[in-house]
């Protein structure tokens, strides 16, 4: 995709300072107002409402209890950052760090709390009881989290939840930096090997054009406003979970607030957004959330003159009734509708024409509705959950995709995955004793109608064909198949609660691949161990087993006789091992190393380029459609460095660092660099609260260079009139590097606090410093002066075989500062 050039985004971002200036001064007559907060307090093991707990803004004199079902609420706070403490006798100390109560809207949270066990170690209570933890018995380690507001003031985010996320260790963001797409590569695997829970129900669709078969795109999905907190998981995964390599994604949504109807309106330079909340019944039992969001890039594609124009919308909304105290009700919706078309720019350069001709033109749009009943039982609580989702994908590609004929079509993809999901899960606590087990059933649809020309006809001046033309054309004969899992985990925690030990295990299967139903094949176990050395100290260990089924453009693909070829396919194996040491010296700091190793087997190979498939998906195609093996073999291996400090007085920040390798064999068997081997990644995100609501966050990232795979320069003359790209020479396969990656984000958030509305001014400015962004340098042929054709060596037109054209390369890698001025208005 193309990226904008310095010199259009500089002046424009000096347009809007002198704007955002105005605005403050403007408004900063005003006087601040009150706020409040308010919330259900729930038991951890059971998911009943806990009555007579303590509710204390740290800080304050401010303080209440939860009812007889459990709900506070607190009113008149002044409008400020805060703490909130939640206490009770028989259960550990909760602390919310980083509140930001204000005049518009109220703060609602539900909060669970876990049980004291035993009160018999001093230490061992002192430790359990630090809120900055993220851990939990099951995953005691390779685990993180984010809040609500820790993602909405991430510098650079621009409340995109699959951007901010890059901040946590062992996540990088692809070969780019994930400057231009939201690729999520944790700890080394490929971007497909992460799964997506929203409320428990999964949604395999987080990002506006997403590549199909992949996870990653260039704008998250999710609204940060519905967002009560983020944890990821990237080992130690509880059972429950299928499909998962690499990670877990846990998006807990908040409950729509039952005392009263309020929202917030939220325009930028390059989208808006309205979200909206509030009871739907008199007795409160009712809530809803309902979001919608268009975008509008017009503005910066003028701005930039770019060839081509984004455009996205999407919907979010959510519905809870508490039935009665024991069961609650839920039913969440979240979809998208994108395309992505070309347009014709004022000034043609070779930057320009190329990012034009080498791309595909992308209508896209998915939806996952679901619905969840949990109800409490004795020492436990049960959950059941029924979803569908479908993802709509239809790619085309012309060789002058401004100027598109019949004739002239190299691409026509159009394909549908749906996916009907019932999952039901009991869990149970007793004592020191917790026990979780459930089953689950889908059923997969898919269809594809693929024409693509991978290679056209060649001849050359002599009339002799040189190259013969290879096409893809099917319609995949996949029938609908069914998807079964069950697991069952069990944990314990004994000498005085020092030590935690978690074992589960798990099978999935499928009716459409030969061995599909062997269950004994996928059977995954998985231990974890955690042990507490000494106040402030743990040491945790963790090993697994995991399997993921390969992706519907591989189970559906088909020859040009459309039988289907990849029936033999085999669920990918990862065997991960994982120890590391936790520090907490006080209640808001957290300190963790962790070393890990990941051994994968059964990875998909490309028969066609020999390659593995886990170096791919980080395009706009779509990734698996062809003929594959399952014999290739990979390895991921590091260490990690993570601190966090919340909000405990005005500061907070994160510093991550990660070290590590990432391999993969092709058909040859010989592990070599992944593309997603940057061996190094680094981020420190801190933010600053200023008297008078003024705001300030700086992010720095740095990622180690990607590597690369060259061109074959043969097959590029050969093909490039038709791809309108150069062909790579996998015989070559990674064995060159881009520089470092480097960027630093900063945002600058002004709040005014009115009687009932709060008005939130703030500019979002990524890569402030103007640092280039490292790039592969992409093959191209030298054009004429003008610009209107291709110049050669000997002045007449271009031949078909490209023999008397001139090789060159298209860096495109100008500084990028995409400058983003907005205001929330919250009422």
């Amino acid at each position: 995709m193309y990226k904008s050039k310095v010199e259009f985004t500089v002046p424009f971002f000096k347009k809007i300072t002198v704007l955002l200036v105005i605005f403050l001064l403007a408004g900063s007559a005003y006087s601040q107002n009150m706020g409040s907060i308010s919330g259900t307090i729930l038991q951890k093991n059971n998911q009943q409402s806990l009555v007579g707990v303590n509710i204390n803004v740290t800080g304050t004199n401010l303080s209440t209890v939860t009812d007889s079902i459990g709900r506070f609420r607190i009113l008149n706070i002044p409008v400020k950052t805060y703490n909130l403490s939640i206490s009770t006798v028989g259960f550990k100390t909760v602390t919310l760090y980083n509140i930001v109560v204000n005049s518009g809207n109220e703060k609602v949270f539900t909060i669970e709390l876990e049980q004291e066990y035993s009160v018999l170690d001093e230490v061992i209570i002192n430790s359990n009881k630090r809120s900055v933890r993220a851990a939990t018995l099951e995953t005691p380690l390779s685990v993180q989290k984010l809040t609500a507001e820790e993602i909405r003031s991430n510098p650079g985010g621009s409340f995109d939840i699959s951007k901010v996320i890059q901040t946590l260790p062992g996540v990088g963001g692809g070969q780019g930096g994930g400057t231009f797409r939201n690729d999520i590569i944790i700890r080394g695997g490929a971007p497909n090997e992460n799964v997506f829970y929203l409320d428990g129900i999964e949604i395999p669709v987080i990002n506006h054009f997403q590549t199909q078969g992949g996870s990653g795109g260039p704008q998250g999905i999710l609204n940060v406003f519905f967002i009560e907190d983020v944890k990821l998981s990237s080992s130690a995964f509880d059972a429950k979970y299928d499909n998962v390599l690499s990670s877990v994604f846990q998006f807990k949504q908040k409950v729509g607030n039952a005392n009263k109807f309020q929202g917030n309106i939220r325009a930028s330079i390059l989208e808006s957004a309205i979200t909206l909340e509030g009871p739907l019944s008199k007795n409160k039992k009712t809530t809803f959330l309902l979001s919608a969001r268009k975008s509008y890039f017009q503005l910066l594609v003028k701005a930039i003159d770019a060839p081509f124009l984004p455009d996205f919308s999407d919907f979010q909304t959510k519905i809870t009734h508490k039935i009665n105290d024991k069961m609650t009700f839920n039913f969440i919706g979240i979809g998208a509708i994108d395309n992505f078309k070309f347009l014709t720019p004022k000034e043609a350069t070779p930057e320009k024409i190329y990012q034009a001709n080498s791309n595909a033109s992308i209508q896209q749009w998915n939806y996952t509705i679901g619905a969840s009943l949990r109800r409490s039982v004795t020492d436990g609580f049960w959950n059941l959950a029924l979803s569908r989702t479908r993802f709509n994908n239809n790619l085309q590609k012309f060789e002058d995709n401004q100027n598109p004929t019949p004739e002239t079509q190299t691409l026509d993809f159009v394909s549908n995955e749906t996916e009907t999901k019932l999952r039901f899960d009991i869990n149970k606590s007793k004592n020191s004793w917790k026990i979780a087990y459930g089953a689950s059933a889908q059923l997969a649809e898919y269809d594809n109608n693929t024409f693509a020309v991978l290679q056209k006809e060649v001849r050359d001046s002599n009339n002799t064909i040189v190259q013969n033309q290879v096409n893809q054309n099917f319609t995949s004969p996949l029938k609908p198949f069914a998807r079964l899992g069950s697991f069952v985990q069990v944990g314990k925690r004994a000498f005085d609660n020092r030590l935690g030990i978690s074992g589960g295990v798990r099978t999935d299967m499928n009716t459409f691949t030969t061995t599909g139903m062997n269950g004994l094949k996928t059977l995954s176990p998985r231990i974890s161990l955690s042990y507490v050395l000494a106040d402030k100290w743990t040491v945790n260990a963790s090993s697994g087993i995991y399997y993921k089924l390969p992706v519907y453009t591989i189970l559906g693909y088909a020859n040009n006789n459309d039988e289907l070829v990849n029936k033999e396919a085999k669920y990918t194996r990862s065997t991960h091992y994982t120890t590391g040491f936790e520090f907490l010296p006080n209640n808001g700091l957290r300190f963790t190393v962790e070393g890990f190793f990941k051994q994968y087997s059964n990875v998909a190979i490309s028969f066609r380029d020999g390659i593995s498939l886990a170096n791919l998906g980080t395009d706009f195609t779509a990734l698996g459609n062809e003929a594959v093996n399952t014999n290739g073999k990979g390895q991921s291996y590091g260490l990690e460095f993570f601190a966090q400090k919340k909000l405990t007085d005005k500061f907070f920040g994160i510093l991550s660092y990660t070290y590590y390798r990432s391999l993969y064999s092709g058909a040859n068997g010989r592990l070599i660099a992944s593309s997603w081997d940057n061996k190094h990644l680094l981020s420190v995100t801190w933010g600053y609260k200023f008297e008078h609501n003024w705001e300030l966050g700086l992010k720095f990232r740095y990622q180690g260079g990607a590597p690369f795979t060259p061109f074959d320069e043969n097959a590029s003359r050969l093909n490039f009139l038709s791809q309108g790209r150069g062909t790579l020479d996998y015989t070559r396969l990674n064995s060159q590097r881009l520089g470092g990656f480097n960027s630093s984000d900063v945002r600058i958030d002004k709040k005014f606090n009115f009687k009932k509305l709060t008005i939130d001014l703030f500019l979002d400015v990524t890569n402030w410093y103007v640092a280039k962004n490292p790039v592969i340098p992409e093959y191209t042929w030298e054009r004429t002066a003008d610009n209107s054709t291709f110049k050669t060596t000997d002045g007449f037109a271009i031949k078909a075989d490209g023999s008397n054209a001139i090789p060159t390369r298209v860096k495109n890698d100008d500084p990028q500062v995409i400058p983003n001025l907005g205001v929330i208005v919250e009422f």
